[in-house]
């Protein structure tokens, strides 16, 4: 964060200082929540979780450097006391992304926001130093807390914005002001919460509502390809650019292909020029995600040679979205079980048969959440893509949404063996260590709260303690 006295802070949040002897000193390190994070220079914001209260950490973090802590009491070390330490944050942050000038860019969408979001940041990268959410901390407190690590050197912000309801993207709005608005869809993921896909559809485009006019440089980045989100170009001022592989996309791809690894490849055009990129993640889906990315670069000045280049040497920076590892037996696990929805399932689904041409493939699925009345159809739905995708085999694990994925694949023509339902995560795992044989590629997946990333964990450590044992 930039350079603020404890007297500055206050003024903006509201607050009243306590326990502090020199109300001039400065905050010069990050603004933390989670005490493990403290270094010197830190101030520490206090919150009251469901299992933790920040307050009974104030003196150790005072102890290990925090200049004060935000609180919402008194914690008799110095502090800076609000009524309400969630509300203080977002005043700061507010406070702090004005004083900078940085270029803010926002993106928000039903699926593949954190990995458009990690695209964008190693994008613009290259041309200036950029700041961007960590992994998918982008609600209330994650998002300003993002915008407090900027400093002065930082050219442009990239942070993520999520919702659940309507009205929650226009707060996070007013809390860090973008100049560069980008929607990526209008899906399924939570659904149950919002009651429909209009719904959905109102509450994402709070985004480009936000943005300043066309002549104040606003630019809302809108995908072609998505009906509900083009259909946003009406609820803004500012420039619209439309990515998509629709021909009338300003930023499109042509000639998508995937390799024979299952990575996309594609021509990229925009307004300034054309150049090939062949990407390192895993699946035809990053292609949307790339054209998103390459639009927001090509407004904020990069060439097409550029933009391609980058994404072209770009990465995953977030756990367990597609992430690849290879073992020395030569199976292939691929962990994408950090969430789910139907959207991204279907994606994975086709990134799975993509990279398992001539080999055998299992999808290890389970349980999309906050699906409401839409749930059985869409576990169905899954369920039957995968027969129709030709994955060797499906092990649904869980209750009775993991029942429904089998029934969609039952009801689809898969018999004998092709198809099991299996309890819980360790259920599947002593499953697959003893049916998997060399070659094989493993796709894992489903919501966070099925915790399937330990399926994917183990996996990987048995193919490391197979070697050994050859060894």
């Amino acid at each position: 964060m930039i350079a603020l006295s404890l007297a500055e802070i206050a003024a903006v949040v509201g607050g009243q200082t306590h326990d502090i002897p020199d109300p001039s000193v400065q905050v010069t390190g990050p603004v933390v929540r989670d005490s493990r994070e403290v270094v010197p220079g830190s101030l520490f914001a206090a919150f009251v979780g469901e299992r933790v209260d920040g307050h009974d950490y104030a003196r150790q973090v005072v102890e290990a450097g925090a200049v004060a802590v935000l609180a919402a009491r008194p914690v008799g070390v110095p502090a800076i006391v609000v009524d309400d330490v969630q509300t203080a944050l977002g005043a700061l942050a507010r406070h702090v992304v004005g004083r900078l000038g940085t270029t803010l860019v926002a993106l928000t969408g039903s699926a593949g926001k954190t990995s458009t979001k990690d695209l964008i940041a190693q994008v613009l990268g290259r041309k200036a130093p950029t700041v961007f959410t960590p992994g998918s901390l982008n609600n209330e407190i994650g998002l300003p807390l993002t915008a407090l690590s900027a400093t002065e050197e930082t050219r442009f912000l990239v942070l993520e914005m999520g919702a659940r309801g309507i009205g929650h993207i226009r707060y996070l709005t007013g809390l860090t002001p973008p100049r560069i608005g980008l929607v990526l869809n209008v899906g399924s993921a939570h659904i149950g919460e919002f009651g429909g896909r209009e719904q959905i559809a109102q509450a994402k485009g709070e985004l480009v509502e936000a943005l300043p006019p066309a002549g104040e440089g606003g630019a809302a980045i809108l995908n072609a390809d998505d009906p509900l989100v083009k259909a946003m170009a009406s609820r803004t001022q500012a420039k619209v650019v439309l990515f998509g592989e629709s021909a009338e996309a300003d930023v499109r791809a042509e000639n998508v292909r995937l390799t024979d690894s299952g990575q996309p490849a594609f021509r990229l055009h925009t307004p300034s020029g054309a150049s090939d990129v062949t990407m390192r993640l895993y699946g035809e889906h990053h292609v949307s995600n790339a054209l998103a990315a390459a639009a927001v670069a090509h407004e904020l000045g990069m060439s097409a040679e550029e933009i391609a280049l980058a994404l072209s040497e770009a990465g995953s920076l977030s756990r367990w979205r597609m992430e690849v590892t290879e073992r020395p037996d030569g199976v292939t696990i691929v962990n994408d079980a950090y969430n789910a929805n139907p959207e991204s399932m279907r994606a994975a689904l086709r990134a799975l048969a993509a990279m398992g041409k001539g080999r055998r493939t299992w999808a290890v699925l389970g349980k999309m959440a906050e699906l409401g009345d839409e749930a059985l159809a869409e576990h169905d739905a899954v369920g039957r893509l995968a027969v129709r995708l030709n994955v060797s085999k499906l092990v649904a694990v869980g209750g009775i949404e993991a029942s429904w994925l089998q029934l969609g694949a039952y009801n689809e023509g898969s018999w004998g063996e092709e198809s099991v339902h299996v309890s819980d995560a360790q259920a599947a795992v002593d499953l697959l260590r003893s049916e998997l044989r060399p070659g094989d590629v493993v796709l894992v997946k489903a919501s966070r709260s099925v915790g399937l990333e330990s399926v994917a964990q183990a996996l990987a450590e048995a193919g490391a303690e197979g070697e050994v044992a050859a060894r």
